[in-house]
């Protein structure tokens, strides 16, 4: 397979597919898939498999209705259902033209996971030197073997990747490179952001609550003897027709009085109930 073969990652979960609904299994479960094994694709989504349309290339494929496929013929893979859309597409090769092909697990890799690289060849005569790269890095060259494990799976590891082996009849080969892409482990990085945003909160809350005490300590007292500022404001003051109870010496008049005055209040702002003032007569 020539050229770069980008690893498939479907919607297992709707955090790896954005909102991709319908996604392909593969059986065997490895990326990218060859007719060396025989590959099964099934299509996974709403509705029932009756739903289900399958396209070769761009072409409607097989008959319509059924959501397993055995593939034949090399190709790019895709299905549709009616109430979830098109899934995403599924390369299958049939390895003609590559001795050599690297392959990663068909899932999902979050990071933490256990997680198996390995290095194929169409005919099984792969020799006991097999070398993997990331990056074009040489990670290990193992004598006798031909897997690699990455153990625990971080962020770092994703990347592209690519094996060398030497074949007993064609001397050393070289796969195409497969690109691998690590997601941060599920919830972690919902619960990350949760964390954050709470600690953020409590910090703004402490900050202004500080700022509201220091500015209260620094406010001078109200001073009860000033007199108010601005506006008018209407005074009224009755006096009761009898006699006074503090001062047995002095009368009133025996008629009721009103007294009136009228102040200018903040902002010329008419009276109102609850304007509270000093003594103004």
């Amino acid at each position: 397979m020539a050229g770069k073969v980008a690893l498939l990652l479907w919607a297992q979960t709707l955090g790896f597919a954005g909102t991709q609904t319908t996604w392909i299994i593969v059986e065997p479960p490895w990326m990218p898939a060859v007719l060396w094994d025989r590959v099964t694709l099934t299509c996974q989504g709403s509705g029932t498999s009756s739903a289900t349309t399958w396209y070769k290339d761009g072409q409607r494929w097989g008959q319509q209705g059924h959501d397993r496929l055995t593939v034949t013929e090399n190709g790019t893979y895709e299905c549709n259902r009616t109430s979830t859309g098109l899934s995403l597409p599924v390369r299958v090769s049939d390895g003609k033209r590559d001795w050599l092909v690297l392959q990663v697990p068909a899932r999902p890799l979050r990071e933490g996971d256990t997680v198996t690289l390995r290095c194929r060849d169409r005919r099984n005569n792969l020799g006991t030197w097999v070398s993997f790269y990331h990056e074009e890095k040489l990670l290990v060259e193992l004598r006798n073997g031909t897997e690699l494990t990455l153990f625990p799976l971080q962020l770092h590891h994703s990347g592209r990747y690519h094996c060398r082996g030497w074949l007993k009849d064609r001397e050393w080969v070289v796969s195409a490179p497969v690109t691998v892409t690590v997601h941060v482990a599920a919830g972690v990085g919902g619960t990350l952001l949760f964390l954050l945003l709470l600690v953020g909160v409590i910090v703004a809350w402490h900050r202004w609550h500080r700022v509201a005490a220091r500015k209260q300590q620094e406010r001078p007292p109200p001073d009860p003897t000033a007199p108010p500022k601005g506006g008018k404001v209407r005074y009224t003051h009755g006096v009761s027709s009898k006699q006074a109870r503090w001062s047995p010496d002095v009368t009133v008049p025996q008629d009721p009085q009103e007294t009136y005055v009228e102040l200018w209040g903040p902002h010329g702002r008419p009276w109102e109930p609850g304007d509270i003032y000093g003594n103004v007569l």
